[in-house]
Order: structure tokens, then C-alpha cells, then sequence
């Protein structure tokens, strides 16, 4: 058995996740891509343990997200939208400020099945980030629902369970 199935293995069953939609314009009820998340993390087995959305504004996302990995009842965080370029896109600047650990990789394979899987050349404008604040994981995504289904099922429903037991490991 290779160490990336033994640490599997070790794993934890569930993870208790905090969804965070960010978007000026967007309602839990027109809030596709959040229920998206919340369905895809569900079906998994993770434990959902609240949703909001928060508008698309530096401060207000990085409060939040601060909070929310400092909760005792959350050990996850997973954001939608504000990931691109335009002006009022901060989601990645305001988590990339708290992160203790980044995740590079988790970009960098977003974009990757961006790019081959989905839209081609437009992945470079993604600014998909992740990473670890204290023994929080935080794992932030564009808001279309192509690129929470690309994401979630390809990167974060695998391994969100070994990243929990990697940050909980014991030297």
C-alpha cells in the first residue's frame, strides 16, 4: 500500500465544512453554485455546518473568513466566486492575506483541468487558491457551477479528507 492510501486510510470520516458564497448580486435562493457545493460536499459524506454569501469586498471576505477558520465547529472553509480579475474580484487577495500554509497546487491543477476539461485558454484568468489557516483548510474557487463540479469532484471530494488528517498529524 503506497503512503498516499495509507494516509487515506488514517483519514478522518467526515469533515465539517463552511460554505461561503461571494457575490454582490446573488441570494441563497439564486444561489447556484453554493447549494452546488453544499449537495456535492453532502453526497460525499462531508458535514455541512452553515452556508452564507457575503458581497465581494475585501475586508468583508477576509472577517469572514478569518471567523469561520477560528470556529471551533469548522474545519473547512470553501469559497466560491470573486476569483477572477475585475476590480471587484478580492476573493483571492483576502484569503491569500490569512493563509498559513498555501496550497499551490491546488491552483495549478485547477487551472490545468481548466484548461484541458473545460475552457481552454480562458483558465489562465482563474485565481482558484487554497491552503491552511491554523488547522483550518481553506479552498477558494471560481463561481460558475462548471468550475465548483470541475473542482469539487476532481480535487477537493478526494483529498479534503487527507488534508484534514495531514493537518491533525502528530509529529
Amino acid at each position: 500500500m503506497s503512503s498516499v492510501e495509507e494516509h487515506r486510510k488514517q483519514a478522518p470520516q467526515t469533515v465539517a465544512c463552511y460554505v461561503i458564497t461571494v457575490s454582490d448580486t446573488r441570494t441563497m435562493e439564486t444561489d447556484t453554485g453554493g447549494q452546488l457545493l453544499v449537495s456535492m460536499l453532502e453526497e460525499a459524506g462531508y458535514q455541512v455546518v452553515g452556508r452564507t454569501i457575503v458581497k465581494d469586498d475585501y475586508e468583508d471576505i477576509r472577517e469572514l473568513v478569518y471567523k469561520s477558520s477560528v470556529h471551533s465547529g469548522i474545519e473547512a472553509v470553501l469559497l466560491t466566486g470573486g476569483t477572477g480579475i475585475s476590480p471587484r474580484d478580492t476573493t483571492y487577495e483576502a484569503v491569500a492575506s490569512l493563509l498559513d500554509k498555501s496550497l499551490p497546487g491546488f491552483g495549478e491543477i485547477f487551472r490545468l483541468l481548466s484548461f484541458t476539461e473545460d475552457i481552454g485558454s480562458a483558465a489562465i484568468l482563474s485565481r482558484a487558491i487554497a491552503g491552511t489557516i491554523g488547522n483550518t483548510a481553506v479552498f477558494s474557487m471560481p463561481g460558475s457551477t462548471g468550475a465548483i463540479k470541475l473542482a469539487m469532484s476532481r480535487l477537493i471530494v478526494p483529498e479534503l479528507r487527507h488534508v484534514m488528517r495531514e493537518i491533525y498529524k502528530k509529529e
